[in-house]
């Protein structure tokens, strides 16, 4: 079978790191190597990883890739999927799709005036208890969807993510993202209209660290995700992702993240939680490879990343204008 020759332009986001183990577990597929700007992380992943590196993600996407993945700092994604696009690469490209929506549009546009697929990189909607409440949902067992409650708390990242020169923002583009993708794709829509406020309450950060971000959908649906850093350095996971999805007939209580052992450690003096289900990033990966190779369509779009950036762009112009934000379709 015809081998997919795959490349990775950036290291900056953790998920990488687990991008590259899946890559290499999927079949056919070839990691052809790697580019990063940051000399001192690339000569790492070169030296731990056993990756070829590229001095520069030209030269990678130069050397005969079908796709690139791209985990960079955020401020970077639009600039290196338009190049990949060019290149007539096809782009997995990490959340949030971008940090503004022009940028957003262009990288589209620029995929599509190419003939590459876009996909966003939101392993969320891979969780099982999230395929089983879209399942549940799309059967009518809640009856007509009325609210969404969501939770995405976690850990302050530290880094690049609290550089708004690189991130483009704090916890509320970190954090809302993934819960607003799953929400929209519960739904089936966007939301019309978004309210929020924002505090910096845990940490001493040039970005905002908490947000109340409060959504309206067609149809008098509303949604209210709690999207912080505020969960403590011996918090035992990273952080969580919690809906309750509350309809006609019934509510569903999904937690991303309920299967896990939990693990006492002498040698860290605090518990951790292990998780033991299915691998969300490895099954978005597969699902990637599997268009690339089959030339359907990516099921994640870079019109997903879009609509779920547009809730956190318009929470920032919600907390300037201390007033709710209409959305406008795209």
């Amino acid at each position: 079978m015809e081998q997919i020759r795959i490349g990775m332009i950036s290291f900056a986001h953790g998920h990488a790191y687990s991008y590259l183990h899946a890559l290499r577990n999927v079949p056919n597929v070839t990691v052809v190597g790697f580019a990063d700007s940051d000399s001192a992380r690339a000569a790492a992943i070169e030296r731990e990883h056993t990756l070829t590196r590229y001095q520069d993600h030209h030269k990678l996407l130069a050397a005969g890739l079908d796709a690139v993945i791209i985990c960079s700092e955020n401020v970077h994604h639009a600039r290196l999927t338009i190049d990949a696009a060019h290149a007539g690469v096809h782009v997995l490209c990490e959340k949030p799709l971008g940090v503004s929506l022009i940028e957003m549009k262009e990288m589209i546009e620029a995929c599509e005036a190419n003939s590459v697929q876009l996909m966003t990189a939101f392993p969320c909607r891979y969780m099982p208890g999230a395929r089983e409440a879209k399942d549940a949902i799309d059967r009518g067992e809640i009856g007509e969807l009325v609210a969404f409650k969501g939770f995405n708390r976690g850990k302050m990242p530290g880094d690049w993510f609290v550089n708004p020169s690189l991130s483009g923002g704090g916890a509320i583009l970190d954090h809302t993202v993934h819960v607003a993708d799953l929400m929209n794709w519960f739904l089936g829509s966007a939301p019309v209209e978004v309210h929020a406020v924002s505090r910096t309450l845990f940490n001493d950060l040039p970005v905002e660290d908490s947000g109340i971000v409060h959504m309206k959908y067609s149809g008098d649906v509303v949604g209210v995700l709690d999207t912080s850093w505020s969960r403590p350095k011996s918090f035992p996971v990273w952080g969580d992702v919690v809906i309750e999805i509350i309809g006609t007939q019934g509510v569903i209580k999904l937690d991303g993240f309920a299967q896990k052992n939990q693990v006492f450690s002498e040698s860290n003096a605090q518990t951790k939680w292990l998780h033991w289900g299915q691998n969300m990033d490895a099954l978005l990966i597969a699902d990637f490879v599997n268009a690339v190779k089959s030339g359907t369509p990516v099921p994640i779009t870079g019109r997903d990343g879009y609509h779920s950036t547009k809730v956190a762009l318009a929470a920032y112009e919600s907390v300037s204008s201390q007033g709710p934000v209409k959305l406008s379709e795209y």
